[in-house]
């Protein structure tokens, strides 16, 4: 058997042909970067970055069988499609590792302009604790960045799934930040206390239109189906975001949507026709709109 072959007489198998048998599954299960999700499963094995599996397979380093059979295994979940952040339990966001797994939103690269946008409009606030809010916060992902990347603001969170609040809380612990309020309910009608004061709110509603199934079974079968569908157009969280930002924020405050790629244009019409300002959307690294933003 091929396995058999790879062993050394001490028992292990090079990691190089270990990271190229990776690839190849990887790439005959329709994984779109075959090689970095092998050196990143490799990584999370062994307890290396992925420089590091880079140089060691560089160097020839050999593999213990055990660990060589639990990168087999790890390889195998990936070529059934299972999300890579479930497998390692991470998700990197901006400068943030954050607790990812079954019942919540893996957090996007995409989604890092929004955070961007967000922690933009905070540092300028000229406020002592401007007040940033995340409507349906997921894993905490948007939310963290704004308490993290902007400490002297005051950060709130919201999220209504029981599961993805449990990540949330999860992530807030870790992290150990001290100027985030991380809540459980609807965020139609989270933190009344807060009306007329926010400087900026945030939002990465679900918006896939119910009859737009996503082509990733990745999404398909592991997100959950509560973060990604948004009602017959994919826009009816957005309008419930418009409404209540206008009340969460003070005058000139900012609010921030990620949406779809052909969504723009629409989502620019249900905040222009409730009143916001300065409506205009926003590019994403592959040139696609993703986020839209208004001044109350």
């Amino acid at each position: 058997m091929q396995h058999d072959q790879t062993l050394g007489d001490d028992g292990t198998v090079p990691l190089r042909t270990l990271l190229n048998e990776a690839a190849e599954t990887l790439a005959a299960a329709g994984i779109q970067d075959p090689t970095v999700d092998a050196e990143l499963l490799a990584g999370h094995v062994l307890g290396a970055s992925r420089g590091s599996v880079q140089a060691k397979a560089v160097m020839d380093a050999r593999v213990p069988a055990a660990e060589a059979s639990q990168l087999r295994e790890v390889v195998r979940r990936r070529a059934d499609r299972e999300p890579l952040q479930h497998i390692t339990g991470r998700a990197p966001f901006r400068s943030l590792e954050l607790l990812v797994g079954p019942g919540v939103f893996v957090p996007r690269p995409e989604t890092e302009l929004l955070a961007g946008l967000a922690v933009d409009a905070l540092r300028s606030s000229a406020e002592q604790q401007p007040i940033g809010i995340d409507l349906g916060t997921g894993s905490g992902a948007i939310a963290l960045a704004m308490a993290t990347e902007v400490p002297h603001a005051r950060i709130a969170a919201v999220e209504r799934s029981s599961d993805a609040y449990a990540w949330a809380h999860r992530n807030v612990e870790e992290t150990g930040v001290a100027n985030l309020e991380l809540v459980q309910g609807d965020l139609a009608d989270a933190f009344p206390e807060l009306e007329g004061r926010a400087a900026v709110v945030a939002s990465n509603p679900p918006y896939v239109p119910d009859d737009a199934i996503p082509r990733d079974p990745e999404v398909q079968l592991f997100d959950p189906a509560a973060a990604l569908y948004g009602g017959e157009d994919g826009l009816d969280v957005v309008r419930v975001i418009s409404r209540r930002a206008l009340s969460l924020l003070r005058p000139g405050g900012l609010v921030a949507i990620e949406h779809g790629e052909f969504q723009g244009e629409a989502v620019r019409d249900i905040l222009d026709a409730d009143g916001w300002h300065a409506t205009a959307t926003h590019v994403d690294l592959t040139l696609r709109d993703r986020v839209t933003t208004a001044v109350r």
